[in-house]
């Protein structure tokens, strides 16, 4: 990048980071550690930064290096087309704005055959740069020169000239500056419904009729619109005032002392730009800036939705009955084992039509007893509360605890290729029944075989940058796994691969080593992995876990590279690794500044420490027993004022939809979250909270219900 200014010191500006730290972090990613890796265990070079820190300044490193390879192309084309000043390269070269940095570009960008370069080939330029000057008192007289055989007349030729002025303005960078602020300052969004399909776009009723400025409309509003757009229903425009624009540019091109024929000739070529060239240009821009502050904060609410959901709280090891609720088709049941292995399926009929609740109450008794089941997980989809009242109805032969879970994209994976090699003997019911019993026993294990999209949190997910998506999804997903950390013996591929280091084919590999070699007995014996080499074991092997190992140290969050330090602490206080682990009167008065070195600081001593009191333990809370109020079931059970027990199943920048349990989740609005003004939905609630909310309005024929928080005492 030829600038005195780096992209470090840019990234360190924009994101008020240290540049030492900046470049720290940026070595660690080009020597190939990965985010999690870097997060836990370089603090020191990176002062402490967190995974969405590094995340942000590899993303805004990318962009840079791409902006600095188009300054560099488009130097070259200019350099070569013999264009290029040491002005204009000073410019292009300290210019970190791509909207600026194409406007720089605009006059010497290949063109098309534009008006203006018919004019140049009928002989017209020195016409408009005559008329430009606006000292010609009489413009007819002198295009009556440039006649020709391609030039009609002089009419032909003031207009053939003023397309060339219109786009001298179209390229003058002030002017395309000046429209731009006034875009960015002023712009408003309109929408309206498309004349004739008002029933089609009921959805969008509440875009019928918008006329708001750009600056305040959020992101889902915005995404909604332009949704509605896209199928038809809407007509989304951006504009500003354009009378105010066009004589804000004339006044920057009419001189003085222009001549009064000259100056309306210019003038009009003025409007004629604004109007053709520059304003559909920028509207296209300031649409495009707009998609992306709207995609940005969709994605940012979809991936804190989603850590969320797959930092839920799992069940544990225990005996599990799935079961896929339906009316004519049965409710599907599983069973598994405290390992999530399938032991027994089958089908039975207790709601309607059939209803065969009998036959349905001595399987459920029977498949319990044999299966040892402790909890029964049931999807939240269609006969959810009818299944679940039914199975609450049963008299069991021993205490079973009743979780309603749920099943968004349970459908996705069960027929997914995943789940046909887990499952190639069985049919896509028996692999969603699956499914939801190993959620409630660990959702994070289970939902990272599933595209994240498909899980259903969030707001318009499909609407926004499919890329950037996967990329902030993708990384959310991999620090879900590595801040939990994996069991090596019992992962499944899909979840292997999230692990820091691993990837896929790695991950396929030690499967495959698993099974032909039995359990692993030690980190270490991750080497032994065909093509997991000594930096793929230094990014991965502190996430994982190896219950069986003789060194107790494999079992904790504590990296290999750091067990000499832990040994040496045990031997200072006189004690095995086995005896220290755990014992916090020892590790509580540890001084640690004795083991500072120049490459392990307190930061990393302290997280040692940290992992040493409480050695292996999850950081997830434990899955809790729920029940939803049995005197409501359909939507016109409810009446305004009945405060109910919910679960929150998603957040949106607008607010909270909560299952209370009548098929329908109901909106908890922002401004329904409490008595004081909240800004983010998520700084009040959380996925998958258990809390109790009021009614406030119910519209049986929308199937929409307003519910509250305010006045409402929840933990």
């Amino acid at each position: 990048m030829a600038s005195h200014v780096t992209i470090q010191q840019i990234i360190a500006r924009e994101m008020d980071i240290p540049e030492e730290r900046v470049n720290a972090t940026l070595r660690l990613l080009a020597e190939g550690a990965t985010i999690p890796f870097i997060s836990r265990y370089r603090k020191e070079a990176t002062g402490g930064l967190d995974e969405v820190a590094i995340f942000n300044i590899s993303e805004r490193f990318d962009s840079l290096r791409e902006l600095a390879d188009r300054k560099l192309y488009i130097l070259q084309t200019i350099e070569a087309a013999g264009s290029l000043t040491d002005e204009l390269r000073l410019k292009i070269e300290e210019t970190y704005d791509p909207s600026l940095l194409e406007d720089l570009y605009l006059p010497f960008k290949p063109k098309r055959r534009t008006k203006a370069q018919v004019a140049r080939e009928n002989g017209l330029e020195p016409l408009a740069k005559i008329l430009m000057s606006q000292k010609c008192a009489n413009p007819h007289d002198a295009a009556a020169r440039f006649i020709t055989d391609n030039v009609a007349d002089a009419e032909a030729a003031i207009s053939g000239a003023s397309d060339i002025i219109a786009e001298w303005v179209s390229e003058d960078q002030r002017s395309r500056q000046n429209v731009r602020n006034r875009f960015q300052r002023w712009a408003r969004i309109t929408s309206k419904v498309v004349k004739g399909k008002e029933e089609e776009a009921e959805k969008y009723r509440s875009y019928f009729k918008v006329d708001e400025p750009l600056a305040r409309c959020s992101s889902h509003r915005y995404l909604a619109m332009r949704r509605g757009e896209a199928e038809g229903f809407l007509r989304v425009n951006i504009t500003i005032d354009d009378d105010a624009a066009i004589e804000r540019l004339q006044q920057n091109f009419i001189r003085k002392d222009a001549r009064e024929a000259s100056a309306e000739i210019v003038a009009g070529a003025v409007a004629d730009a604004y109007r053709r060239l520059i304003k559909p240009s920028i509207t296209t821009e300031i649409e495009a800036e707009a998609k992306t502050k709207a995609d940005t904060a969709a994605i940012a609410t979809f991936a804190a939705n989603l850590h969320q959901l797959l930092l839920a709280a799992p069940l544990g090891s225990k005996a599990v009955m799935g079961v896929d609720p339906g009316f004519r088709t049965g409710c599907k049941l599983v069973c598994l084992d405290s390992n999530g292995n399938l032991l027994h399926h089958d089908i039975i009929y207790p709601t309607p039509p059939r209803n065969y609740i009998i036959d349905a109450t001595k399987r459920v008794q029977k498949l319990v007893s044999q299966f040892g089941i402790e909890a029964i997980a049931v999807g939240n989809g269609t006969a959810s509360r009818e299944t679940e009242r039914f199975l609450r109805s049963v008299e069991l032969p021993h205490k079973v605890e009743i979780f309603v879970v749920s099943e968004d994209g349970a459908s996705v994976y069960s027929a997914s290729k995943v789940a046909r090699e887990e499952f190639p003997d069985y049919d896509v019911t028996v692999r969603g029944a699956v499914s939801i019993g190993r959620r409630l026993m660990d959702p994070l294990a289970e939902l990272v075989k599933i595209d994240p999209k498909s899980i259903g949190v969030g707001q318009y997910q499909h609407d926004v940058d499919q890329s950037r998506l996967k990329r902030q999804l993708d990384m959310t997903v991999e620090t879900c796994v590595n801040s939990v950390g994996i069991d090596i013996n019992t992962a499944s591929r899909q979840l292997l691969a999230y692990v820091s280091g691993i990837g896929d084919t790695l991950a396929a590999n030690i499967v495959k080593y698993r099974a032909e070699n039995g359990d692993f007995t030690s980190r270490a014996a991750l080497l032994k992995v065909p093509r997991l080499g000594p930096k793929a074991y230094e990014q991965c092997a502190g996430f994982m876990r190896v219950r069986c190992s003789e060194n107790i140290l494999d079992n904790t969050a504590v990296h290999p590279e750091r067990y000499p330090i832990v040994e040496k602490i045990a031997a200072d206080n006189g004690l095995t690794l086995a005896e220290l682990v755990g014992d916090r009167s020892v590790l509580d008065n540890i001084d640690l500044s004795k083991y500072v070195t120049d490459e392990m600081g307190l930061p990393t001593l302290e997280d040692i420490i940290a992992e040493l009191r409480k050695p292996g333990r999850d950081p997830r809370e434990k899955a809790s027993e729920f029940s939803f109020d049995e005197s409501v079931h359909e939507i016109s059970d409810l009446t305004e004022g009945m405060v109910l027990p919910g679960i929150v199943n998603n957040i949106t920048d607008f607010g909270a939809f909560v299952d209370i349990g009548v098929h329908v989740s109901g909106l908890v609005h922002i401004s329904q979250m409490g008595d004081r003004r909240v800004k983010n939905p998520a700084d009040v609630l959380k996925l998958r909270q258990q809390i109790k909310v009021r009614v406030i309005g119910v519209d049986i024929d929308r199937k929409r219900i307003s519910l509250s928080l305010k006045g409402i005492a929840n933990e």
